[in-house]
């Protein structure tokens, strides 16, 4: 085993044990509220507004008296949650459509590479922001607005590589025998062109939690109520010159955090699973 490839293994652990502590928190912050070792997270009535860590808020408490503790641990349920919806989302409209474009072709495939250069072309942020104000707030709908921005790479890559093989001895032999295309499609083609989107995967993952945060920052991503890093980072702005440095430092920490660990994984997929991407790299 090269040096290189031994150091991009221990990255890729560090990356998959980054991203399973956020998961076992937002899995379990839950449990941790009810049995009282975090507060909830929509209580301020009780709390005094700034205050710095003490005993009582590890980590203090923001602009309005929440606890920025349980602010931090608990918004990674809604990025993990918009993260998920939002990969799947592109994951089920990109991947089919780049099969059926790439092996199909004619006034179909024109039809849909034309879309997805579109839609391509669109910064990613600049979309999600606009979707969002047609779509409104809600995990579901931010979800959505994040995923658009995500289609036309998966299409790209299961239509390039489909268009590469479609004229392979294996699949001639699978027409031949009378196979259907929907036949084609997804029994002898989609295993064939589907191992590089792991990779897209888990860096769309690192890229939606930046854009979830980025919506928060600007006030168009979930309600007010909702535990969410940008959100608390917006609110947290206007108190960093005062000295209150607790507000943004962890909400960014946690954000940071779960993309870097996202990235790492991704980045040891490419290297160690991909032979095309790892010759390239030598």
């Amino acid at each position: 085993m090269s040096p290189s490839i031994s150091t991009t293994k221990k990255l890729m652990r560090l990356g998959i044990a980054i991203t399973l502590f956020w998961l076992f928190i937002a899995l379990f912050s839950p449990l941790l509220q009810i049995i009282g070792v975090l507060q909830d997270p929509t209580e301020l009535l009780s709390n005094m507004p700034r205050e710095a860590p003490s005993i009582s808020h590890l980590l203090g408490t923001d602009i309005r008296g929440y606890d920025v503790l349980s602010r931090t641990l608990i918004g990674s349920q809604a990025a993990l949650k918009v993260v998920f919806l939002s990969t799947i989302f592109s994951l089920v409209i990109g991947v089919p459509s780049g099969l059926i474009s790439g092996y199909l072709g004619g006034k179909l495939d024109k039809f849909l590479m034309f879309l997805m250069d579109t839609i391509y072309t669109i910064p990613g942020l600049l979309l999600s922001v606009t979707l969002s104000f047609i779509l409104g707030k809600g995990i579901v709908n931010i979800a959505i607005a994040v995923s658009i921005a995500y289609v036309p790479q998966y299409y790209r890559i299961i239509r390039n590589h489909t268009n590469s093989i479609k004229n392979q001895l294996f699949i001639e032999a699978a027409q031949a025998i009378g196979a259907t295309p929907r036949t084609i499609l997804y029994r002898y083609l989609f295993l064939n062109v589907i191992q590089n989107v792991p990779v897209v995967f888990t860096l769309n993952a690192a890229d939606a939690i930046l854009v979830l945060g980025g919506l928060g920052f600007l006030g168009l991503g979930l309600p007010e109520e909702v535990a969410e890093w940008g959100h608390d980072l917006k609110e947290a702005l206007p108190s960093l010159s005062t000295g209150i440095w607790w507000t943004t430092l962890f909400p960014g920490l946690a954000m940071t955090s779960m993309v870097v660990g996202l990235s790492l994984i991704g980045e040891g997929i490419s290297e160690i699973f991909i032979p095309s991407l790892r010759n390239e790299n030598k």
